[in-house]
């Protein structure tokens, strides 16, 4: 695939792929706020809890087993707030829907608060969560996730801003109501819509 500056137009078939006020790069940039968090397989895990029947808690051998176990492959597109989009970044991982059939949310469950390393959380409406394209991913192109890109899980949401797709996970909490994470109280949409140009309070 050609790589396309800021100002060089694209061929209409591409461009309809492209949301508004994004440039296409081939390139994957890192970025985050505060220091990339170590990974030490032996004391990770991760935890599904809050407005569920039954809460979880994965070690990094289960998630593995896991992830052997019902494997997704997905290709999406990815935009992020700061202007560029990649596309046909492929994820695998784990189906979001198998986190929702193992912990069963309950019916007052309408958001999904990501939690990563160092007290981050984001913020997300669950219908987006509940399509086939999202997952919690292991793997970015064939290999492992990179420290820089979230090692060793990262939820990823296709269809929102990639700042939604938090990096380092490890919690999914199931919420009756919203709860802001760190870029949303920091004057990001709090949805992140990337066609409709979701991306500060006010937009």
């Amino acid at each position: 695939m050609k790589l396309f500056g800021k100002k060089e137009p694209l061929p209409a078939e591409t461009a309809a792929r492209v949301p508004p006020g994004q440039y296409l790069t081939e390139k994957w940039p890192v970025l985050h706020y505060g220091p990339v968090p170590g990974f030490d397989p032996k004391k990770w895990d991760l935890r599904v809890f809050g407005a569920v029947e039954h809460e979880q808690r994965w070690t990094w051998d289960e998630v593995q087993a896991l992830d052997a176990e019902v494997k997704a492959l997905v290709t999406a597109d990815m935009h992020c707030v700061t202007t560029w989009s990649r596309l046909d970044q492929k994820w695998e991982g784990i189906p979001f829907r198998v986190i929702v059939e193992k912990a069963k949310p309950t019916a007052e469950a309408k958001f999904v608060i990501a939690h990563s390393e160092h007290g981050f959380t984001a913020n997300i409406p669950i219908e987006h969560c509940l399509r086939d394209d999202c997952v919690i991913a292991l793997r970015a192109n064939g290999e492992p996730l990179s420290a820089e890109h979230g090692r060793p899980a990262r939820l990823v949401v296709p269809r929102l801003y990639a700042w939604k797709s938090a990096k380092w996970l490890r919690g999914i909490e199931f919420s009756a109501t919203d709860k802001p994470g760190f870029w949303e109280r920091n004057g990001y949409h709090n949805t992140g819509d990337p066609w409709k140009e979701e991306r500060y309070w006010g937009d």
